[in-house]
């Protein structure tokens, strides 16, 4: 299992309808249902399969509490998981199982590993009343890991009681519901623990057991005292063990019997099950190759599937790294043309659209907290409030930048479990390649989206479709303002004043009468005048000096 972003656990629902529908404007909405259709020729079924498929996130958690209440008012008395997944955040996982494990007793649960449930996957098919495999699957390897957009590492050691206990606490809880070994569960979560199957000679019964305890059954405690070579005792034979290792058990895969690799589990490795070793150990009932065997197994006349929406779907490829680097490109971009074109249109729209979804996506799966979007959206409305109200571009602005940047950037960062709220400064290996991917994200969509900008200026204005975008730039011919003189009148022409200029009056310049004004001085009519200053229709003069 993953500790990404999110190691608490929060209010998803609500979060999912408020922050999905208010912000999103592609409807990732986990709250808002489609229909699904019930089986043909009955208003009602008996079971119902539900994919449980790809990482688990938060989106998993809400996708599959509004499917088991579709399923249950259909009147399905069993659900069936049909699980394909790697596994995924911690919350997310023990959510679903404490969501399993609080149904009704009426209704039946089932695990149908088909063909993989590691990590958080196991952790939730062992919640389920009963788990069945596939005849190529396994389950197990529920090691909890801190898993970043640069990789996975194991927790740090001071770290590992916070980490474990939660994941190890699940798993004992859903053993003792099972009749599950608790000794196996610990070993598919901890790494250190070497397992042994052994089994009493007299009764035939079998336990798995620690390396500690199977030294004490099998007698082979080396600590106590044995008789000297050199002492002529007479001693009596140590007591034989009642307890011996387990030799061979049955594969129903291949329909024999096979031998038992002891340990069978390492202090090197980490639990994962075969179909044959996960019926042969107590956890799964049996082989189911496909639907029409789990219709069979357990006498199913009506089942229905029930997939997740497409809006769920779309919420996990919208938080992957590619799709937000290109959001950004989009909301850079659309801002640009929307600042270098008069009103509110729909350059503006497309950039507030990429901002809700570029940070709406990763807060519906969990990817993000409450502090990192309002961080981003008071940046924005300070940067607006810099532009449109206060002159100048000072406190007000350089603060907002500064908080949009830092409130991005922190949407790629996992949390750190252990660490209090919020978290600006990573001190974990992966905390810290999040840190980097987000800035050498932010830089390479600023760097495109600068290139992108020059081909808008440039080149975009000449195409027809685009150039409503971005107007082109006006030609010299058309801002020219009209010459009323007809080319006269210009610095250094000589004219002869109409009449006394006081400072303001008439000269002509040739054959055409022309506005001008002094510099302050007096001048008397008939004087020949020089122009010093032409300002458009504006011309100052002065009394001639040559």
């Amino acid at each position: 299992m993953i500790y990404r972003p999110i190691l608490m656990s929060r209010a998803v629902g609500s979060r999912l309808a408020t922050m999905a529908v208010a912000l999103t404007a592609l409807a990732v909405s986990l709250s808002a249902g489609e229909p699904q259709p019930s089986p043909a020729g009955s208003a009602t079924v008996t079971a119902a399969i539900l994919p449980l498929h790809d990482e688990i996130t938060d989106v998993t958690v809400d996708s599959l509490r509004r499917r088991i209440d579709l399923a249950r008012k259909q009147g399905a008395m069993m659900i069936i998981f049909d699980m394909d997944t790697p596994g995924g955040l911690v919350t997310s996982s023990i959510a679903i199982a404490d969501l399993i494990r609080s149904l009704p007793d009426e209704v039946r649960t089932v695990a149908w590993v088909n063909p993989n449930a590691h990590s958080g996957g196991a952790l939730v098919a062992m919640a389920c009343d009963e788990i069945v495999m596939a005849r190529s699957s396994r389950i197990g390897d529920s090691q909890v890991i801190m898993g970043g957009p640069g990789g996975v590492t194991a927790v740090p050691e001071e770290l590992q009681p916070k980490a474990y206990t939660p994941v190890l606490h699940d798993f004992r809880t859903s053993a003792r519901k099972n009749g599950y070994s608790q000794v196996l569960c610990e070993a598919l979560v901890i790494p250190e623990r070497e397992v042994w199957w052994v089994e009493n000679i007299k009764t035939g019964d079998r336990e798995f057991v620690f390396t500690e305890e199977k030294v004490k059954r099998l007698g082979e405690d080396k600590s106590s005292t044995a008789p000297s070579v050199a002492e002529n005792v007479d001693t009596a034979p140590p007591p034989q063990p009642e307890w011996k290792l387990v030799e061979k058990y049955y594969d129903p895969v291949l329909d024999m019997e096979v031998s038992a690799l002891q340990p069978i589990v390492r202090d090197d490795q980490l639990l994962e099950m075969s179909p044959s070793e996960a019926i042969a150990y107590g956890f799964s009932k049996g082989i189911v190759a496909d639907e029409s065997d789990l219709r069979a197994r357990y006498g199913l006349s009506n089942v229905v599937r029930i997939n997740p929406l497409w809006s769920e779907s779309l919420a996990h490829w919208l938080t992957s790294i590619y799709v937000r680097g290109f959001l950004l490109l989009v909301i850079f971009l659309s801002a640009y043309v929307e600042f270098h074109t008069p009103g509110v249109g729909l350059a503006g729209l497309v950039a507030l659209i990429g901002l809700a979804i570029f940070v709406g996506a990763p807060y519906v799966t969990g990817l993000a907290n409450v502090w990192e979007i309002v961080l981003i959206f008071v940046g924005i409305l300070l940067i607006c409030l810099e532009l449109f109200v206060i002159p100048g571009f000072g406190v007000a602005g350089v603060s907002g930048l500064v908080m949009v940047l830092t409130g991005l950037i922190a949407t790629f960062i996992p949390d750190e479990p252990g660490r209090s709220f919020p978290q600006l400064f990573p001190a974990l290996p992966t905390t810290i390649q999040g840190l980097k991917l987000a800035v050498a994200t932010l830089v390479s969509s600023m760097t495109a989206s600068l290139i992108g900008m020059l081909m808008l200026s440039k080149f975009l204005p000449r195409v027809p479709i685009f150039n409503k975008l971005v107007p082109a730039n006006p030609t010299p011919s058309q801002v020219a303002v009209e010459d009323g003189y007809r080319g006269m009148a210009r610095v250094g022409d000589f004219g002869q004043a109409e009449g006394a200029l006081r400072p303001a009056g008439k000269a002509r310049f040739g054959s055409v009468l022309v506005d001008v004004v002094t510099e302050g001085e007096y001048l008397e009519a008939n004087c020949t005048i020089e122009v010093i200053e032409r300002r458009g229709n504006r011309v100052v003069v002065r009394a001639s000096r040559r």
